[in-house]
């Protein structure tokens, strides 16, 4: 079992806690994870943060079809099945319609084919006009998770190294 991670996950972390400039150990620890095959995201997800144009886009681009896995046949063979599912619920057309052209589409269903876990900072919620991450978890029986919840699972440990002389503070 690996997990796959939403693109919110990236996005907060660059914006918020673990920020490029003063926790590089975050995107250390991604890119061993990744290397021992525990942890990995999906090309449409990478597609999403290329559009950043930052330094987030340029970490992404680095880190390829290895880390931005593209979909393979039993991706293909389980996207109906979560085609099928949000069709089925009482979201609204538009909610549906905006679902299966996202790359939560594609991350839900990637999970299905291969029995990973779904790591994203969405919570489920009981809405018509939007289908979220962990609601479509739920209803297909996918794992799914925050991302600090998959740290502590992999024991994550980020710890201070030398001091850079001449940071600025």
């Amino acid at each position: 079992m690996a997990y796959l991670l939403d693109a919110n996950v990236f996005i907060q972390a660059k914006n918020l806690q673990y920020g490029f400039d003063f926790c590089p150990a975050f995107w250390d620890w991604l890119e061993h994870a990744n290397a021992r095959g525990d942890v990995f995201s999906i090309q449409q997800v990478g597609g999403e943060l290329h559009a950043g144009e930052d330094e987030l886009a340029e970490w992404g681009e680095a880190r390829g079809e290895g880390f931005f896995l593209p979909p393979d046949n039993q991706v293909l063979a389980a996207a109906p099945r979560v085609s099928a599912w949000a069709t089925g619920q009482d979201y609204a057309p538009a909610a549906v319609s905006t679902f299966l052209q996202v790359a939560d589409y594609w991350l839900v269903a990637f999970a299905a084919a291969h029995g990973h876990t779904v790591v994203t900072h969405e919570v489920p919620a009981n809405s018509p006009k939007k289908i979220k991450i962990p609601n479509a978890c739920v209803g297909l029986g996918i794992r799914f998770m925050t991302p600090y919840q998959m740290l502590r699972a992999e024991r994550a440990r980020f710890v201070l190294g030398p001091v850079v002389p001449n940071a600025a503070i």
